[in-house]
């Protein structure tokens, strides 16, 4: 854990970069596909029923700021998670959020 007079004002400016990155609901579906393994750009677009053009655009914002990477073989570019820590992100926050609806469901019983 960073202590909280480590946190500067560019370190500030990274974190909620990462979390602005994770804020489009196209670009976590991405996350959740690779997090199976290594995929091309046609497998994601089958798998989140996004267009070539927009999943490429997310990738390629993903890529930049250090979450996925990519892999060119021939005519194919994989991508695969090169930030494997973003997922104890997403399911600290799917938890939180599991546990506001449990005890949101307690109250209306």
């Amino acid at each position: 854990m960073i202590d909280k007079q480590e946190l500067s004002d560019d370190l500030l400016e990274q974190v909620a970069r990462q979390f602005q990155v994770l804020s489009d609901p196209m670009r976590l579906r991405i996350l959740h596909e690779l997090q199976q393994g290594e995929r091309t750009v046609s497998e994601l677009v089958e798998a989140t029923g996004g267009t070539q053009s927009n999943v490429s655009k997310h990738l390629s914002l993903l890529r930049s700021n250090g979450l996925v990477r990519r892999r060119q073989q021939g005519n194919n570019a994989f991508f695969s998670i090169q930030a494997p820590f973003i997922f104890d992100v997403c399911d600290l926050v799917c938890n939180g959020i599991k546990s506001q609806f449990d005890e949101q469901a307690q109250v209306f019983k």
